[in-house]
Parts: C-alpha cells; structure tokens; sequence
C-alpha cells in the first residue's frame, strides 16, 4: 500500500498521542465523576438561582465535555509516527525555514500539529494560514497568504527538512 499525503490526518509522536489518550481517560472517567460531585455538592446548598458555585461547575463541566469532544476528534483523526516527506517539499514533520517579503530575516519551525506544542522549536499548524499556504511547495517557490489585520504577506521557502528533534 502506498501512502499519500492526507490533509485530513493529525500526525502524531507516540508522546504526543499517549498525552492526549491519557487526559481523554481521566476526563471521561475520574474527571467527569469529579465534576458531577462538585454540582451534586452545590445543589445541596440550596437555592441554583443564586448558587455560583453550581454554576461555576456546570460551566466547568461544559468545558471538559467540549475538550472531550475535541479529543476524540483528533485522536480519531490522527496517525502516530511520521508522515511521507520529501526534502525541499514542505509538508507536515518538516522543519521549515522562510524569508518574509521585504525582511531580511529568516524564520525556522516545524510544521505539524499544535498538539506537538512541546518541541523545542516554534510550532506552525498545517492548517494556519501560514502553514496552508506553502504546504507542498518547494524550495525556492514563494507563497502568499492573508495575515489576520487583512492584509497579504509573501514568503519564500528557503529550506524544508525532515524535523529530527533537538
């Protein structure tokens, strides 16, 4: 079976992977028991219409249901190891080096998911305006994306290498 590149995959480090397993297990299992003992605790005190700290845990609880949901996505969505990569192509596990239009100063990260967030290098999601725009480029091209103020930015690809840690 050959294997392509899929936008649709979060590639994930075995760590990466086995941190968010991890706190999806505590937050459906103790996590959730937890928070219904915190709202069960606060309705005895009475009275919900003036009770914050009923409402403080209902709203806690919404957050750990919706951080839930998120992980199951991307734990659903997600393949532990390495993707395909070549050198000079930027795609996701490279290190990516780019010049700004009108900059003389060069900026390296790694491309891949923010749930990588512990590297020891700056992280840029694939899926970032920046990071959308010079997937599958090459070295030497140039991409243009929108920066969030509304205005266009150009970057040239200097060099894309397979991320070996640091």
């Amino acid at each position: 079976m050959t294997e392509t590149r899929d936008d649709t995959v979060t590639w994930l480090t075995q760590e990466a992977y086995d941190r968010l397993k991890s706190e999806l297990d505590y937050l459906t299992g103790a996590g959730r028991t937890e928070i219904a003992k915190r709202i069960e605790a606060a309705r005895e005190e009475g009275d919900l219409r003036e009770n914050g700290g009923y409402h403080a845990a209902k709203e806690e609880q919404g957050k750990r249901e919706g951080r839930i949901l998120q992980l199951m996505h991307i734990l659903d969505n997600s393949r532990v190891g390495e993707p395909p990569r070549t050198d000079g192509v930027v795609g996701p596990g490279m290190t990516v080096t780019v010049r700004f239009a009108g900059d003389e100063d060069e900026v390296t990260f790694l491309l891949a998911s923010r749930e990588e967030s512990g590297a020891p290098i700056d992280v840029y999601s694939p899926k970032s305006p920046l990071g959308a725009a010079i997937s599958g480029k090459k070295v030497g091209d140039s991409a243009t994306y929108t920066l969030p103020n509304g205005r266009n930015t150009t970057v040239e690809i200097l060099e894309a290498v397979p991320y070996v840690g640091m």
